[in-house]
């Protein structure tokens, strides 16, 4: 299989190289970096690095970066994608939990959920914000997940496919969710690991933003 690890970055000059190595030290080579309109060196940083480096002109959201990474992977032969976190929350030796059903011919998409087992310790209010994220996808979207808004995905090439992303901004995780739904995708959760650092939990959303993509979301539900 030919996979593509594709990132959204935005000012993760910090992280970056990190996480570029570690994928690299599990074999992974075929890394798509987005920055998405980045104020820091992050592209500059990514140029070195011996990947793909792409550039935003301006910020547009992680959705809009995602589609970029996950377009130009398709066009460069990808048999598979996963979307995978720029701030270093996700663990490169547990990209085969989510590939290794693609690769069988199981599923089409594989979800990562931190709520599969116990070994991610969310904090409270993240916890409380992601279970409403579960409950919105149960009555809008009509899937039952344990882990909705978790950016460790996996898509098999027919998937990735068929997934439009509209979503320039946060939405975008609900909107592959509608998608899978709507399209009758066959998908599976599988468990990963969430690293809340310090430099994680300060880059991730507030509570504010998290009700505010949720109102928004529900919003453009009742207005179809």
């Amino acid at each position: 299989m030919n996979i593509y690890i594709v990132i959204a970055a935005y000012n993760e000059e910090k992280s970056i190289v990190n996480v570029i190595k570690s994928l690299k030290k599990e074999g992974y080579h075929n890394i798509v970096v987005v920055d998405d309109g980045s104020e820091d060196k992050t592209y500059e940083i990514c140029k070195k690095q011996g990947i793909y480096a792409l550039k935003h002109a301006i910020n547009r959201g992680q959705g809009a970066a995602l589609k970029t990474g996950i377009d130009f992977a398709l066009e460069e032969g990808a048999d598979m994608i996963v979307t995978f976190d720029a701030d270093g929350q996700h663990k490169a030796d547990e990209i085969k939990r989510l590939t290794t059903p693609i690769e069988k011919g199981e599923v089409d998409v594989c979800l990562g959920s931190r709520f599969l087992d116990n070994k991610t310790k969310v904090p409270p209010m993240k916890k409380l914000t992601l279970k409403a994220g579960i409950l919105f996808t149960k009555i809008f979207s009509g899937i039952k997940l344990t882990d909705t808004h978790n950016g460790f995905r996996a898509f098999s090439r027919k998937a990735a496919e068929k997934i439009k992303i509209t979503q320039d901004r946060m939405e975008h995780a609900s909107e592959i969710i509608d998608e899978i739904a709507k399209k009758h995708i066959k998908f599976k959760e599988v468990p990963v690991t969430i690293i809340y650092s310090e430099y994680a939990k300060a880059k991730g959303q507030s509570i504010f933003n998290s009700i505010k993509i949720v109102l928004k979301l529900v919003i453009s539900k009742l207005a179809r």
